[in-house]
């Protein structure tokens, strides 16, 4: 919204968060008059919203749990357009009647991918004709790194050797989200080791003790300690060093909205692995900037590591093609031509 100020002339917008303080503004992505943070306070994000919206041509929102402010909006601006972003997981739970007929009849939609838009259809009647599908896109201030090698740094805390084949994965472990697939990764391990004896599988994110406890089990019933390493939570600034580090970034998910994370993976120059029933076909381009594969079949998943392993793809290649196609400025065309040419927002 800043770069549609910037580059638009008469166009104003607000954002306002009910999930953040105004310290915790980053002034690199918005300007502080146009941000207020109201964590905590959800009546006062309430009725600032409601304050805010007066004038506005469009309202914008970031989650359908903020719908009823939408339809109070609407209540009293009938010509107010209301959009919203659906994400994954979010909007794919039952609703209400009231907001399954509002979003049907009032809200335009945006949804991160084919299959996000799909299952809204499914499961609550939603045309098609009011979704529109934008892609998620890599960090505005994302630089593409311009060398490959692996960081000396982490291949000694993690005890690795440059020569040794790294599967690497990134995610919540979750004991409420059993579709990541690091279990059916860690499953095939077994069989791969015998043709890649020095194999690693290195499994980082936040963790809670029953998902962990549960993997570790896992590890241990599979015989497979030596070759896989749960290292936790991986700071942003080692975000980008951590990717490098794989020379298989694979995450074979069943029910992602989109997975951001295949994007970063490939804008380092990684060969990317993901499940083929879900939002990452989107974020993988139908194959083109990685493999998809059926996330239930083991012997697929096995099959799509061994080519890859083997594959002789350059890292810049990947980089180059997902740079084309999940910049933000790609990202900026297609927002700027959905909102114009109403110009005043509350986001």
């Amino acid at each position: 919204m800043t770069d549609l100020s910037n580059s638009v002339h008469d166009f104003n917008f607000a954002l306002m968060s009910m999930h953040d303080k105004d310290r915790d503004l980053d002034e690199r992505y918005l300007k502080a008059q146009n941000f207020k943070g109201l964590k905590g306070k959800k009546l006062s994000f309430i009725l600032s919203a409601l304050y805010g919206s007066r004038n506005a041509n469009i309202v914008i929102l970031s989650h359908i749990n903020l719908l009823l402010v939408a339809w109070i909006i609407k209540a009293f601006s009938s010509n107010t357009r209301i959009i919203m972003f659906a994400h994954g997981i979010e909007v794919w739970s039952d609703l209400p009647h009231w907001k399954k007929k509002f979003l049907q009849r009032k809200v335009e939609i945006w949804a991160v991918s084919k299959y996000t838009s799909r299952r809204l259809s499914e499961l609550h009647q939603i045309d098609l004709e009011n979704v529109k599908i934008i892609n998620n896109c890599l960090d505005p201030f994302f630089q593409p790194p311009t060398n490959f090698t692996k960081s000396p740094e982490l291949i000694d805390r993690y005890g690795l050797t440059n020569d040794q084949q790294i599967l690497f994965t990134l995610t919540r472990l979750s004991s409420q989200e059993s579709y990541k697939g690091y279990d059916r990764v860690l499953l095939t391990l077994p069989e791969l080791i015998k043709d890649f004896p020095r194999l690693r599988y290195i499994i980082a994110g936040k963790a809670d003790d029953l998902e962990r406890n549960r993997v570790n089990e896992l590890i241990k019933h599979l015989g497979v300690e030596n070759h896989v390493s749960l290292i936790g939570f991986v700071k942003d600034d080692e975000l980008d060093s951590h990717l490098l580090l794989g020379d298989i970034f694979i995450m074979p998910s069943s029910n992602e909205g989109f997975g951001i994370v295949f994007i970063e993976a490939a804008s380092n120059g990684c060969k990317v692995i993901a499940g083929n029933i879900d939002g990452s076909v989107d974020a993988l381009m139908n194959g083109d900037l990685g493999s998809l594969v059926d996330p239930n079949d083991l012997s697929q998943i096995a099959s799509a590591i061994r080519n890859n392993f083997i594959s002789k793809k350059k890292p810049q290649e990947i980089q180059d093609k997902c740079l084309q196609n999940f910049s933000y400025g790609g990202y900026f065309d297609k927002i700027k031509e959905l909102i114009l040419p109403s110009k005043n927002i509350v986001a």
